[in-house]
């Protein structure tokens, strides 16, 4: 898996069906309707997001195959 910016995974969230609720500091929230999950993206930059937590995040929004 390669790794990407906060700003990008956002992007693809956002083509996936999650709507940005908020934005707490760096923090972006996203959710989705019918879902209780939320997903916080840290957004610093074009600074790439650590493996495990784009791995945690990519599994939470069911977006692993968009990622490989």
């Amino acid at each position: 898996m390669k790794t990407i910016s906060g700003r990008d995974f956002a992007r693809i969230v956002e083509r996936r069906g999650w709507r940005l609720l908020r934005v707490a500091g760096s923090h972006h929230i996203y959710g989705k309707q019918g879902s209780v999950v939320r997903l916080s993206i840290p957004v610093h930059g074009n600074q790439p997001l650590k493996i495990g937590l784009l791995r945690h995040l990519a599994k939470l929004a069911d977006v692993e195959n968009e990622l490989n």
